[in-house]
């Protein structure tokens, strides 16, 4: 889980631009998921998308496949 930060003690905050570097994908392909009901889940300050830290890590566990046995 991210630690909290900042004067409130909230966890940080992305815009969807830092998540698609992260990620190595397209900005698009982040829009295009969101489209899908794919992708994680993102809080809308107006047309801005940002994304919590732990809601990232989190979504990023579940799309881990398992390894070859």
């Amino acid at each position: 889980m991210a630690k909290p930060s900042g004067r409130w003690g909230l966890e940080p905050l992305i815009d969807i631009e830092e998540l698609a570097a992260y990620l190595g994908v397209p900005v698009t392909t982040i829009y295009d998921w969101r489209t899908n009901g794919k992708g994680p889940p993102a809080y809308k300050f107006g047309k801005r998308l940002k994304f919590a830290v732990s809601d990232v890590r989190a979504w990023l566990a579940a799309q881990r496949e398992p390894g070859a046995g």
